[in-house]
């Protein structure tokens, strides 16, 4: 008789996992979480009762098989749970996509007011490596004749032609030549001057309209939602989509002269013109957008010129789940400059990291919290914002799904239903750990592919129904 073969130990913790009488439960557990990879237990119990104090049913943690709940971590990061990262994803598409087209509670006739998608991006702070294509051929990174090198004595071109997942691109020529300084403290503004742009693009109206702000708001309103991305070379950019409404809720229409040119050239007007002096008092650094401005017209219909609103919402919602480790550096808080040598970054990125650290110890910039967002390559405002008016909101999202789970939980208990017989719920919680434990991780990463086969299955039926 042959040897059976030997199971490596995460193997066998995974079939020794599974021979636990609470196995079925724990899976009903997870597939409830959408196979998320961080779940929190939960320890606690849940009453429900009626207007007469009579109790309709109790739940209790302490009767179930594992002794515990899970829930899912809710993060929004890819890195950090794939599974969680997905429903934020298609929640942040949904948003978009009704400020575009309607629905959600935004009227249908937003599809006929002018919107551009615009890409703001970083200013150059020195040459990098970079895959350049021109149809379907790449070109080489940075030619340059006679093969010039700069005063560090490295090379100030390239004539490789960088693959997908070259590791260089992004990286610059020369780390000596590279102004990190400037990076760090950019990314750090970069949220302040996406602010002060918001507040200036009315003024471009009142310039060319010849009005006052006051008359300006009787007859327009901007709208937004904006994400921000990170470029290999560690810095932010942003993507908004930029909508023209009437005075007062989304259903106005904005006035005639309102038009998809004439916000294209109140956005470039506006983008030239804002800054952010840092610091404030005696300023060494001028935090300004690059000269790269893409702002491109949102249509319904794919064959105009111009960009799908469907392709814009998917654009927008990939980047949403996003951080920082896309540019090669941690999606976790660096808490000692000691810990920075042993980070498995890219040398770019360590640097950028590393002078964040000196700058927080620089008096001139104490007031900046670079130091807690070092793993962010100095970047601390919001990944997705959007303006009040723009759409739907994530919570009023969420809050539909907890209603419909909620619905569903309530017929399965055998529950009345609330319009019929009014009834109060109260429980008590404690966190009892989170993650998953020896054994679990093998079942619970075969749980979440499968919730995200059936996800993309009704998403490509809904597609093309």
């Amino acid at each position: 008789m042959s040897e059976l073969p030997l199971l490596s130990p995460d193997v066998l913790a995974a079939a020794q996992r599974a021979a636990m009488p609470d196995f079925a439960r724990w899976q009903e557990m997870v597939r409830a979480t959408g196979g998320c990879a961080q779940p929190i237990r939960l320890q606690g119990h849940r009453i429900t009762f009626d207007a007469g104090l009579e109790v309709l049913d109790v739940y209790r943690t302490a009767d179930e098989p594992t002794a515990y709940l899970l829930t899912a971590c809710g993060n929004r990061r890819a890195s950090r749970c794939p599974a969680c990262s997905e429903v934020y994803r298609d929640d942040t598409y949904h948003l978009i996509l009704s400020g575009l087209r309607g629905g959600k509670g935004v009227p249908e006739d937003v599809s006929a007011h002018p919107r551009v998608f615009a890409t703001f991006t970083a200013p150059s702070f020195g040459a990098v490596h970079a895959r350049r294509v021109k149809g379907d051929k790449v070109l080489p990174c940075r030619p340059r004749r006679d093969n010039p090198v700069c005063e560090h004595g490295r090379p100030e071109g390239c004539g490789v032609r960088h693959g997908e997942d070259d590791s260089q691109v992004g990286q610059p020529l020369c780390v000596d030549c590279y102004d990190y300084r400037g990076a760090v403290l950019w990314n750090a503004h970069a949220g302040e001057l996406w602010r002060r742009f918001t507040q200036a693009l009315p003024a471009a109206f009142v310039r060319h309209l010849g009005v006052s702000r006051a008359e300006l708001r009787r007859r327009l309103r901007l709208s937004y939602a904006k994400v921000a991305e990170y470029q290999a070379r560690g810095l932010v950019h942003f993507h908004a989509v930029i909508r023209l409404d009437g005075p007062d809720v989304p259903s106005d229409r904005p006035p005639d002269w309102a038009t998809v040119p004439v916000l294209q050239a109140a956005i470039r007007e506006t983008a030239a013109a804002v800054s952010v002096p840092v610091p404030d008092d005696d300023p060494s650094f001028v935090g300004r957008w690059g000269t790269q401005l893409d702002v491109d017209p949102i249509y319904v219909a794919t064959g105009l010129e111009g960009i799908a609103d469907q392709r814009v919402a998917a654009y927008i919602a990939k980047y949403a789940t996003k951080g920082a480790e896309s540019a090669g550096t941690v999606d976790r808080p660096i808490r000692e400059v000691a810990d920075v040598a042993r980070l498995d970054v890219t040398e770019h990125a360590r640097r950028m990291i590393y002078t964040c650290f000196a700058l927080a110890s620089d008096p001139a910039y104490r007031l900046i919290p670079l130091r807690r967002w070092a793993h962010m390559l100095g970047y601390r405002g919001h990944f997705s914002t959007k303006s009040r008016h723009y759409s739907t909101t994530l919570g009023a999202l969420r809050q539909v799904r907890a209603d419909h789970q909620a619905e569903r939980a309530r017929e399965r208990r055998g529950l009345p239903d609330p319009a019929e017989r009014e009834t109060v719920t109260v429980g008590e919680w404690r966190f009892a750990g989170s993650g998953y434990r020896h054994g679990e991780h093998l079942w619970a990463e075969m749980i979440r592919q499968r919730v995200a086969t059936a996800r993309r299955i009704a998403r490509e039926r809904g597609e093309s129904a």
